[in-house]
């Protein structure tokens, strides 16, 4: 696989945490269970999402994503009243903010404009998502709708980011074998040069929120880039906003399927609470992520970060952890 210029000595870059869990310490109303989740504050407080990304920045975080995981210009119109032409604004202003935020932290550390890092990914999160019904954590639409279906709806939001200037996008969240399909496809196919990730949500140790099977998903991703010889855009594929006790043993079920395939990992696991979408809460214990992270780099990953309710703090102990595999004697 081609190598870019921005991956680091050791080829592992680190990922901002949970934006909407930092960007809740950044405001004052509630952001879990709202329907926009935190996508609303791109259009009633821009500092505090310019705020939010700084928080992962300035801990050394490689690559950050847009306030556009539940974002659609539809959910816009419905949730804000706002046109279907300022429903486009905000995506595009989700954008821009991510860009100010990156722009004043290279400012602070005296980083050059043409730094290749940090990098700018567009959050493109499942359509259960903006569905605000928790069915990211079950897949339950996969038998409701077609490939073609949730092509057209994820073209939307996909254009916007790509035109508003991100260094690629996070395919993430994906709850189901179809989605994940509809939406390779469509940035493959539809979006030269483009590069990319894939990240599914699973439910345990083997298998999908939707109950498939996560190797065998994961591995038709993976041909799916191969057969279009697009190894290249592909920066990894992988698992988000899963207990981090089950990101091992799905990785090894995914590499012993792949066989001789070296395919580059990315996982950002949340702390392992579950979130109560009757209660819009998140319960249970949690765990530290970073005490994952060694053996999971050992399996391959070369993306790391967390997802809901992984914060700065716990961001920063992953960045330690990956800066001491580069240290030379």
């Amino acid at each position: 696989m081609e190598e870019n210029h921005y991956w680091s000595s050791k080829g592992i870059l680190v990922k901002c945490g949970g934006f909407s869990s930092q960007l809740a310490r950044n405001v004052t109303e509630k952001v879990d269970g709202d329907p926009l989740w935190g996508s609303r504050f791109d259009a009633t407080n821009p500092k505090a999402v310019i705020q939010t990304h700084l928080d992962f920045l300035r801990i050394g975080a490689d690559i950050i994503l847009t306030n556009t995981y539940q974002s659609s210009v539809e959910g816009f119109v419905k949730h804000l009243g706002v046109s279907q032409e300022r429903g486009v604004e905000l995506i595009q202003r989700s954008v821009q903010l991510a860009k100010e935020a990156k722009e004043q932290y290279l400012k602070e550390t005296g980083l050059g404009s043409d730094s290749p890092l940090p990098l700018i990914l567009g959050s493109i999160g499942p359509f259960g998502a903006c569905l605000h019904d928790g069915s990211e954590y079950s897949g339950n639409y996969a038998d409701k709708i077609t490939k073609e279906q949730l092509q057209t709806w994820h073209r939307t939001r996909i254009e916007i980011c790509l035109a508003a200037g991100v260094d690629g996008l996070a395919l993430e969240t994906l709850p189901c074998q179809l989605e994940a399909e509809a939406v390779t496809e469509f940035v493959l196919d539809n979006c030269p040069d483009t590069k990319f990730w894939v990240s599914f949500q699973c439910k345990d140790e083997e298998h999908l929120a939707s109950g498939e099977s996560f190797a065998k998903a994961a591995l038709t991703v993976w041909r799916l880039v191969q057969n279009r010889k697009a190894e290249d855009r592909l920066f990894g594929i992988g698992i988000n906003c899963v207990n981090p006790l089950f990101v091992t043993p799905l990785l090894k079920s995914f590499t012993k399927a792949a066989g001789s395939d070296r395919i580059p990992l990315v996982v950002y696991s949340n702390r392992g609470e579950i979130y109560d979408a009757d209660q819009e809460e998140w319960t249970g214990t949690g765990e530290e992520v970073v005490r994952f992270v060694p053996e999971w780099i050992q399996l391959g990953v070369r993306i790391v970060g967390g997802c809901c309710r992984v914060y700065p703090t716990d961001v920063l102990a992953i960045r330690k952890y990956i800066d001491s595999l580069n240290i030379t004697p």
